[in-house]
Formats: C-alpha cells, sequence, structure tokens
C-alpha cells in the first residue's frame, strides 16, 4: 500500500496500491512508523492539488527525528489516543513551540 502524493494523479491524497506510476509514500516501513496510522482529514474534501497530501499521526522513530509533515508520538501514547477515538472525534494539533 502507499499514499499517493503526486498531484499529477487521480489519486493524488489517497490510499493507492503499489506498484504506481505515480509518487507515494510507502505505508510499508523496516522502522515500523506506519504500523499504526491515523490518517487526518486535511485537503480532502475537497481534495486540492498541491495542497498537501500524506498528513498522518504515526509512531515516531525512536530518536523522534522530525517527520515530513506528520505528527509523529510514541506507540504507546497513539493506542492510548486510538482506544478514545469516536467517528466523530476531531483532533486539534497545536504546535508547542
Amino acid at each position: 500500500m502507499g499514499w499517493c502524493d503526486d498531484p499529477k494523479s487521480k489519486k493524488y491524497n489517497k490510499l493507492i496500491k503499489l506498484p504506481s506510476n505515480y509518487n507515494y509514500e510507502k505505508l510499508y516501513r523496516k522502522e515500523n512508523i506506519y504500523d499504526l496510522v491515523l490518517v487526518l482529514d486535511f485537503n480532502m474534501r475537497p481534495t486540492i492539488k498541491k495542497k498537501g497530501s500524506a498528513i498522518f499521526i504515526h509512531i515516531a522513530k525512536r530518536n523522534y527525528k522530525k517527520t515530513e509533515g506528520c505528527v509523529a508520538i510514541n506507540k504507546t501514547q497513539l493506542l492510548k489516543i486510538i482506544k478514545k477515538l469516536k467517528k466523530n472525534t476531531k483532533v486539534l494539533i497545536e504546535n508547542q513551540k
């Protein structure tokens, strides 16, 4: 599986099957950061080309290296969030500078 991040594709900012002729974020990683993924409802209804894609909350790497636009937290915390989610849950992400 992958997530299309290529604005030339009709599947831009959507889950896709691989292989693909378009650019994509591969959702299988050896470091297991995508074992649990929450897809944020960003630029999805409607999807606007080049506005942003593949915005997730996922498992952080061991040393919490920065992401490319996602939010990464430890697996235990992500599991706690998932357990509290309901159909209409809204996620607010604040910048903690």
